[in-house]
């Protein structure tokens, strides 16, 4: 009887211990995906602010060219052409972000489907 209760408490401490491993893993896994999407973040976020400021510098400084060379003859159309174009580019631009905000890929997704591939197991040992 003692050894029946022994080799239960070893089975249950292996189990335990599988758990916990199991578990240590999973937040492994959780803690690389966010290091993973915060990286990816970051970089995205400078490569669009520095895109960003040369294409405002760029933008400012055709239009200035463009209303100099204009200047005598149309500088009213050239100036509210290049405002409403930029207003429309502007307003496209912000549907266009709400749009991708709202589609944002899952977060932890492999971290998710690594738990439902634990899960199957589980149940199919059942």
């Amino acid at each position: 009887m003692a050894e029946d209760s022994r080799g239960l408490f070893d089975s249950l401490t292996a189990f335990a211990s599988t758990l916990v491993s199991i578990a240590h893993t999973r937040l492994a896994l959780l803690s690389n995906d966010l290091e993973e999407d915060r990286a990816r973040l970051f970089s995205l976020v400078l490569l669009y602010v520095a895109a960003m400021f040369f294409l405002v510098v760029g933008v400012v400084l055709a239009i200035i060219l463009v209303v100099y060379i204009l200047w005598e003859s149309h500088r009213l159309l050239a100036l509210s052409s290049l405002a409403g174009l930029f207003l429309l580019l502007g307003a496209g631009l912000c549907v266009a972000a709400m749009r991708k905000s709202k589609a944002k890929p899952k977060l932890f997704s492999s971290s998710l489907s690594e738990l439902i591939k634990d899960k199957d197991r589980l149940d199919a040992h059942e």
